[in-house]
C-alpha cells in the first residue's frame, strides 16, 4: 500500500502509520494530531480553539470515537482519522442542510467540531434523543448559538439520514422578515471559511512576544543576543523598534512593548517580539531571551487602588475614568419616598471565551503594510497602528481586511496582535503570523469590568419610583482599553426603563494590575443593571405587590420622559414585552424571577456615529462594500435582505464584501448593537438611489457605477442643557423570566424582546439563545479566577455553561406599528439579549428560598454545589 511519508525520514527511529479521510500516510515526527492535520497536511477545517482538550473545536473522529486531536499523539493513534472533510457525502450533505436550516451556525469556529461531535452521536445511535445529543456534544464549547439550534441541527441531520427528513428547498426569499439562510452557512459547515489561522503565503514567518513573568516587576535587563543569532531567527523587536511606543482604543495608554528599566502593569504585557521562519525554531528562541526583574508589590483590587499610598500603575495616578450623572433632585426626592431600598453589589471579571484565540497575518503592502485579521472593526485596527508607526496623516500606508472572526463580544475592539505582526512585516519586510496562545489570550484582552457598587432607589405608597442614586466602581485593569465609554454605559444605565427622574449617579474606573477590562456584550449595563432590578423586586415586597406588577407600574411607555430626559420613541414595546410574559410569571410564582431592561442602539452621547455603504453595479448584481465586521451576528446576511428587500434581487445577486479599508467605507465599529440599524440604513439609502436611477435605465445600462450613502442621525452629549435631550437614536427593551424547579435547576428561560422589525427571525432568535445562556453563566458558574492580579484561569475553568446545563429557552419577539423609519424599522439585538438574565436568575432563587444573593456567580445554587448533576430533562 502506498503511503505518502510526512517530513523527513530519520534513520533509528520507528516509522508512525496513519490513515486520514482515506489516505495513508508515514512519519517519523511524533506530534500532536492536530498539528500533523493542520501543519503537515493542511486540513484546516480542524480549529485550534485551546490546545489544552478544553474547547472542543479540533474535534476529530478516530475510528467512530470523538477525539481532541490536540490531546492525542500521533503515536497513539490506533484507527482511521476523519475530519469533517471525511465524512461521506451524505452526512456532508445532511449536515450543512441541517445547520443552516436550524441556525446553528455563527461565528463558525466551533461548527466542524460540532459536526464531528454530531457525526459521532449518529454513528453510535442513529435516532438520538435531544438528552443523548447533549451529553455526546458536552465537550464542545459554543460561545455564540447558546447550543440550542446546534442541537436541533444535529437531531435534523439525524431525520435526514434516517430519511424521516427531506432536503428540501430553503428559503431563499432575500427579504426582510425572511428565514433566508446565512451567506456564510454552508463554508462554515464544512470548514472551508477561511479564518486568520487558516492562511499561508509564500515566505511565511512566526512572531511572538515574550510576556512578562509578573503583573508589576521592573525590567532591570533584556538580553535578546542569543535569540537573535538563533539559526532560523528573522529577527526580535523590542521597544528601541517601535517608532511610537503607545497604541490604545480611545485613550493611548497601552505600551507595545516595556522597555528595559520600566515596570510591567500586567502579565499580558509584551518585553519583545521574536520572529523566525518556523513555528519550532521560534519556541527555541523565546527560551533564548534573558529578562531580569525586579518584582514589586501590586494593585489588585478597587479597594488597593483607592488607597492615598498605593502604588500608580499610570504615572497620573490610579484612577482612570469617571462619570457623574444627574437629572432631577434626588436627594429631596429621597425624603418623599415611603419606601427605600439600598444594597451593596458585586461582580466579577469575566472572560470572553470567544472560540477563535486572536491572529493576525501582515505583510509588505505598497509603502507599508496589509494586515488580515480578526477584529471587530477594520478601521479601528488601522488607527491604533497608524498611531504606533506615526502614519496618522498616511492612513493607506496600513490597509487591514477582515478575514472570517471566531466570536468577539467586545473582546476583538483592541488591537492585539494586529499592529506586532505590522511592524514586524514592515521592519523585516516578510509577511508575518502572530496567534495568541489561549493562556496568552486570557492575560492578555480585555475582560468584563469587576464592579464593586451601592445601590439605592425609593418609591412612594404604591411604587412609583421616585429617586435613585449609586456609585459604581469599575476595576479596570493594568489598561483604559474603552473603561470611559463603558462606565458611562453602566451610569446612563443604572436607572433601568422606568419613568422618573430624580437620579444622582456617579462612575469611577480604577487602574490596577490585574488583566485590562474593556467592551463585552452588555458594556456595563450587566453589572448594573443586575444591581437596579435586584432592588426593584426588594421594593416590590415593601410595597405588597409582585415583581411582575411594579415593574409594569413604572415601565416606560412611548412619549413619557426617561431617566436621562429622551422622550421614549413611538417604537417603544416595554410593556408588550410585560405582556408577553405575565401568563408564565403568574403562573409560576415562588419558582420565577423576572427583570428587564434597555439598552442603546448606537454609539450616541453626541458622538460622530456613522454608518456608510457602496454600492457598486455589475452587471445583473450588487456588490455591497461596507466595513461593518461579523463576528457571528450575520451582519452580511442582515444587509443582503435589506438590499433584497429594497431592490428586490434575490441573494445570489446581491454580493456583500467583506471588511478592508482600501475598499469599504467606514461603518463604524461592530459594537453598541448598531449595525443593523446604522449600516442597514445606510444600505437601503443607498439602494434606493441605485432604485431610483433604475426608473429610467436598466441594470446593465449602470455597470459599473457606484451608489455612496452617509447615513448619520446627530445626537446630543451628556452634558447637553436641552430639556429633553436625544441621548441615543433608539433603545431596544427586553423582559426576561427564569423559571426553577423544586431543587433549583433551571427548567424555563422565557426572553421577551422588543428589537422592532426582524430581518430575520432564525438569526434573532440565535442571538437571543446566545446571550441568555452567556448570562447564565454569568450569574451562576463563570469565575475568571487572580491571585494577586496573577492569572489562574484556564479555557477548562473558567465555569462556561455547557450543551448538557441549557434550559428551554423560548424566544418571544414583539414590536408596535409605530417603528422608526430606519432600516425597515429594525433595532439591534446583540446586547440587550444578555442584560436582564442574570439579575432574573437572582429573582427566581430569592424568590425560591428568601436569600439575597448580591454577588457573583451566586452561591450556594443548584449550579454551584459540587458533584451536581447538570444534566436534566427539561418538559
Amino acid at each position: 500500500m502506498d503511503r505518502m511519508l510526512i517530513g523527513p525520514k530519520r534513520e533509528g527511529v520507528e516509522p508512525i502509520e496513519l490513515r486520514v479521510n482515506g489516505k495513508d500516510y508515514v512519519t517519523y515526527t511524533d506530534k500532536t494530531l492536530l498539528r500533523f492535520l493542520r501543519d503537515d497536511l493542511k486540513i484546516t477545517s480542524v480549529k485550534d480553539g485551546c490546545s489544552q482538550g478544553a474547547c472542543g473545536t479540533c474535534t476529530v473522529l478516530v475510528g467512530d470515537q470523538r477525539k481532541a486531536s490536540c490531546t492525542v499523539k500521533l503515536s497513539k493513534v490506533a484507527s482511521e482519522v476523519l475530519t469533517v472533510d471525511g465524512l461521506s457525502q451524505r452526512e456532508k450533505d445532511a449536515f450543512v442542510y441541517a445547520f443552516g436550516e436550524a441556525g446553528a451556525v455563527q461565528c463558525g469556529f466551533c461548527t466542524p467540531g460540532m459536526v464531528m461531535s454530531g457525526a459521532a452521536v449518529l454513528r453510535a445511535n442513529p435516532d438520538p434523543s435531544e438528552e443523548e445529543i447533549k451529553e455526546g456534544i458536552k465537550s464542545n464549547i459554543c460561545r455564540c448559538t447558546g447550543y440550542v439550534k446546534i442541537i436541533k441541527g444535529i437531531k435534523m441531520a439525524a431525520d435526514i439520514l434516517n430519511g424521516k427528513c427531506q432536503l428540501e428547498n430553503t428559503d431563499d426569499n432575500n427579504r426582510v422578515g425572511s428565514r433566508l439562510l446565512r451567506l456564510d452557512s454552508d463554508d462554515k459547515v464544512l470548514g472551508q471559511g477561511e479564518f486568520c489561522d487558516d492562511m499561508d503565503m509564500e515566505g511565511l514567518t512566526y512572531g511572538s512576544a515574550i510576556r512578562s513573568k509578573y503583573p508589576r516587576a521592573r525590567i532591570l535587563s533584556l538580553d535578546i543576543s542569543k535569540a537573535a543569532a538563533l539559526d532560523g531567527v528573522v529577527g526580535v523587536l523590542t521597544a528601541k523598534d517601535v517608532p511610537n511606543n503607545k497604541v490604545g482604543h480611545i485613550q493611548q495608554d497601552w505600551d507595545v512593548f516595556i522597555e528595559e528599566g520600566q515596570i510591567t502593569r500586567s502579565e499580558g504585557d509584551a518585553i519583545c517580539l521574536v520572529v523566525a521562519k518556523t513555528p519550532e525554531i521560534l519556541e527555541a528562541a523565546k527560551k533564548l531571551v534573558e529578562i531580569d526583574y525586579e518584582e514589586l508589590e501590586t494593585v489588585s483590587s478597587i479597594e488597593e487602588a483607592r488607597q492615598p499610598d498605593a502604588p500608580k500603575v499610570h504615572p497620573n495616578g490610579n484612577l482612570c475614568q469617571q462619570r457623574h450623572v444627574s437629572r432631577g433632585n434626588a436627594e429631596e426626592a429621597f425624603k418623599k419616598c415611603k419606601y427605600v431600598v439600598e444594597n451593596h453589589y458585586k461582580t466579577p471579571f469575566t472572560e470572553h471565551a470567544f472560540l477563535e484565540p486572536e491572529c493576525a497575518l501582515a505583510h509588505p503592502y505598497k509603502e507599508g503594510v496589509k494586515i488580515y485579521t480578526s477584529d471587530q472593526s477594520v478601521y479601528d485596527t488601522q488607527k491604533e497602528t497608524l498611531i504606533m508607526f506615526g502614519w496618522q496623516e498616511h492612513p493607506e500606508r496600513v490597509v487591514v481586511e477582515n478575514k472570517l472572526v471566531g466570536g468577539g463580544f467586545g473582546g476583538k475592539e483592541d488591537v492585539s496582535v494586529q499592529h506586532l505582526a505590522a511592524l514586524a512585516a514592515y521592519k523585516f519586510q516578510v509577511p508575518v503570523k502572530i496567534k495568541l496562545t489561549r493562556d496568552e489570550s486570557l492575560k492578555f484582552h480585555p475582560k468584563r469590568h469587576a464592579m464593586e457598587g451601592r445601590f439605592k432607589l425609593g418609591c412612594d405608597e404604591e411604587g412609583n419610583f421616585l429617586a435613585m442614586e449609586c456609585e459604581i466602581n469599575f476595576d479596570t485593569g493594568a489598561y483604559a482599553s474603552l473603561c470611559g465609554p463603558v462606565l458611562e454605559r453602566a451610569c446612563t444605565h443604572s436607572v433601568g426603563p422606568y419613568h422618573y427622574e430624580n437620579t444622582d449617579i456617579r462612575g469611577f474606573g480604577y487602574y490596577t494590575n490585574n488583566p485590562p477590562a474593556g467592551a463585552f456584550r452588555g458594556f456595563g449595563v450587566c453589572q448594573s443593571n443586575f444591581a437596579i432590578e435586584s432592588n426593584i423586586n426588594l421594593l416590590a415586597e415593601k410595597v405588597g405587590i409582585s415583581p411582575w406588577e411594579i415593574r409594569y407600574k413604572n415601565a416606560i411607555r412611548p412619549g413619557e420622559v426617561l431617566p436621562n430626559g429622551q422622550i421614549a420613541d413611538s417604537s417603544t414595546a416595554l410593556i408588550e414585552t410585560l405582556d408577553a410574559i405575565k401568563d408564565v410569571y403568574e403562573q409560576n410564582k415562588g419558582h420565577v424571577g423576572i427583570a428587564c431592561a434597555m439598552k442603546n442602539v448606537g454609539v450616541g452621547v453626541g458622538l460622530p456615529d456613522k454608518g456608510r455603504a457602496r454600492v457598486v453595479v455589475d452587471g445583473d448584481s450588487i456588490h455591497i462594500f461596507c466595513a461593518a465586521s461579523g463576528m457571528g451576528q450575520g451582519v452580511r446576511t442582515v444587509l443582503s435582505q435589506i438590499a433584497g428587500e429594497t431592490l428586490g434581487l434575490d441573494q445570489h445577486h446581491v454580493i456583500v464584501e467583506m471588511p478592508n479599508t482600501e475598499t469599504s467605507p467606514d461603518s463604524g465599529t461592530s459594537s453598541g448593537s448598531r449595525q443593523t440599524l446604522i449600516s442597514g440604513e445606510a444600505v437601503r439609502k443607498a439602494c434606493e438611489l441605485l432604485k431610483d436611477a433604475l426608473q429610467d435605465q436598466t441594470m446593465e445600462a449602470l455597470d459599473g457605477q457606484e451608489f455612496f450613502y452617509e447615513y448619520f442621525d446627530p445626537t446630543d452629549p451628556l452634558t447637553s442643557t436641552k430639556p429633553n435631550p436625544v441621548s441615543h437614536i433608539t433603545y431596544g427593551f427586553a423582559t426576561h423570566v427564569v423559571v426553577l424547579d423544586d431543587d433549583g435547576l433551571i427548567t424555563d428561560v422565557y426572553a421577551a424582546h422588543d428589537s422592532g422589525q426582524i430581518v430575520n427571525p432564525t438569526m434573532i432568535e440565535g442571538q437571543v439563545e446566545g446571550g441568555v445562556v452567556m448570562g447564565l453563566g454569568y450569574a451562576l458558574t463563570e469565575d475568571f479566577k487572580l491571585d494577586r492580579s496573577k492569572v489562574k484561569a484556564k479555557f477548562a475553568n473558567l465555569g462556561l455553561f455547557k450543551a448538557n446545563q441549557v434550559p428551554c429557552i423560548h424566544s418571544i419577539f414583539v414590536k408596535r406599528n409605530e417603528l422608526l423609519d430606519l432600516a425597515y424599522g429594525a433595532k439591534g439585538i446583540g446586547e440587550i439579549s444578555t442584560i436582564p438574565i442574570a439579575a432574573a436568575v437572582q429573582g427566581a432563587y430569592y424568590a425560591l428560598d428568601g436569600v439575597l444573593r448580591t454577588e457573583f456567580p451566586m452561591k450556594d445554587t443548584a449550579y454551584s454545589k459540587p458533584k451536581k448533576v447538570f444534566n436534566h430533562e427539561v418538559k
